[in-house]
């Protein structure tokens, strides 16, 4: 079994906030097992791997390290369209899927590529620009579905006239900052080697790219 599962496993424990006594009892082996297979030395079988899935929530691609994303979501090459054929061919819930692993994965991409970075003052503001693009989306459709805009705390008024537009203004400004204090060295990001780091995901990152550059290349024309 490769070395990132035993580095993510390890992780998970952590990011749960409990001791490996504690997750070797929930998980049915002995603490010196979970000792083991945390630090490398022994390998598991599928049904550790499949309580371990359950127990952190996370898909065995995820924890065997084939995929950046907890549920496993990995776009594959058949699944992405050619850039020039026309979107309007795919329609409703294909159409959401595909968007839905392209932004998953290349978000996975870049979310590593920080953490490699160990800029944690970037990932937070990065975390803080997606999340305004996303608190607006999913607002505008909750209002489109006729929901109670109480939910809320920020009134109707100031969403529609864009603050949550200056929030992510803000936090862009704070993520190039912090890219720009920052004194440590790049994990490499040049095609062939997200290529080789990331293979699928990195082609959901160039289709995202690509398209959002034709998007700015049509306004500016």
């Amino acid at each position: 079994m490769n070395a990132d599962f035993s580095r993510v496993l390890s992780l998970l424990r952590q990011e749960k906030g409990i001791s490996q006594r504690k997750a070797a009892a929930a998980l049915g082996i002995s603490q010196a097992l979970l000792s083991h297979y945390e630090n490398g030395i022994r390998e598991p079988g599928l049904n550790f791997v499949t309580r371990a899935c359950n127990y952190y929530h996370v898909s065995a691609d995820y924890l065997l390290g084939r995929s950046l994303s907890r549920d496993g979501t990995v776009i594959e090459a058949g699944e992405l369209p050619d850039a020039s054929e026309a979107r309007e061919d795919l329609k409703g819930s294909v159409a959401a899927k595909l968007q839905k692993k392209l932004l998953v994965n290349t978000t996975s991409v870049l979310f590593d590529l920080l953490g490699r970075t160990n800029n944690r003052e970037a990932a937070s503001w990065a975390g803080a620009y997606l999340g305004g693009a996303l608190y607006q989306l999913f607002r505008q459709l909750y209002r489109a579905a006729g929901g109670n805009e109480g939910y809320f705390s920020t009134d109707s008024l100031g969403f529609d006239l864009d603050i949550v537009a200056s929030d992510m203004a803000l936090s862009r400004l704070r993520f190039a900052r912090a890219l720009d204090a920052y004194r440590g060295a790049y994990p490499p990001v040049d095609a062939q080697a997200l290529a080789e780091e990331y293979q699928a995901l990195s082609q959901s990152l160039a289709q995202v790219l690509h398209e959002a550059d034709e998007r700015v290349r049509k306004l500016e024309g």
